[in-house]
């Protein structure tokens, strides 16, 4: 007569092809840190097979942790995860020690606040920050980072990227954090096309009132944009002429060192 074989389920135990919520979770985190763009729902379950209702409720309490973040209609790894894996500092191996001399310089010469920013998700994010003298506070202070669309790190950022600037661009129409920001698609176009034309960006006032900034593009060995170096100063007096100069001539020379 054959043996017949009994598996042993263990009580509470989950079969092996029934992940559990920790393990969906872990899913959709590495989904989040391996993209360099937002991700969308929908793109987060294609790639993790979860069905929309489960990776939806998780999302909402890996946001509720600081694992995860929603801008917009999608999501990015939160805070605590990118401090946890080291997401947001410039992706070129000995980029600070071959910047961070350049950056003194610039607020040695300007005695203002200079900004080292890379893109993260939809957001310029600022990897190095060296405070001025007489500074204005800004949106931006304890949180390090800042939208694209009315920044001049942001500008910069988007003028040089392609592909960054269709995704921000196809979303047709922008926050308006102050009188001044530009929140029409033609109009940024515009300006960014003045970016690429001239090699430096402006904002004035557009994200915080009081503030004035300009930066300047950083491209690494490939000749892709990696980072902006940008100035901020308080909007009264500033000379964003003058202080152009002086973050251009950092931003080409650091892409230089890069190169080299």
């Amino acid at each position: 007569m054959p043996t017949q074989t009994v598996s042993q389920v263990v009580p509470g135990e989950r079969p092996a092809s029934q992940p559990g919520s920790l393990e969906r979770g872990i899913d959709i985190l590495l989904a989040l840190s391996a993209a360099d763009r937002p991700v969308t729902l929908a793109q987060l379950c294609r790639s993790t097979g979860l069905p929309k209702s489960t990776a939806h409720r998780l999302l909402g309490v890996l946001c509720g942790r600081g694992l995860a973040r929603r801008v917009g209609n999608a999501y990015l790894p939160g805070e605590l995860l990118e401090s946890m894996a080291g997401l947001v500092r410039p992706r070129i191996p000995g980029t600070r020690a071959v910047v961070l001399p350049y950056l003194l310089y610039v607020y040695e010469t300007t005695r203002q606040t200079v900004n080292l920013a890379v893109p993260s998700g939809l957001e310029a994010r600022y990897v190095e920050r060296l405070y001025g003298h007489n500074r204005v506070a800004s949106r931006s202070d304890g949180l390090d980072r800042a939208p694209l669309h009315c920044t001049a790190a942001g500008k910069a950022l988007l003028a040089f990227d392609p592909a960054l600037r269709r995704e921000v661009l196809g979303r047709g129409s922008f926050e308006r954090l102050t009188r001044r920001t530009i929140t029409g698609l033609a109009a940024l176009e515009r300006e960014l096309a003045q970016v690429r034309r001239h090699g430096v960006a402006y904002a004035r006032e557009e994200f915080t009132e009081g503030v004035a900034c300009v930066a300047a593009p950083v491209f690494g060995p490939d000749g892709r944009i990696r980072m902006a170096v940008s100035v901020a100063a308080p909007a009264h007096t500033a000379s964003l002429a003058r202080l152009g100069i002086s973050v251009r001539g950092a931003a080409q020379a650091i892409s230089a060192a890069l190169g080299t």
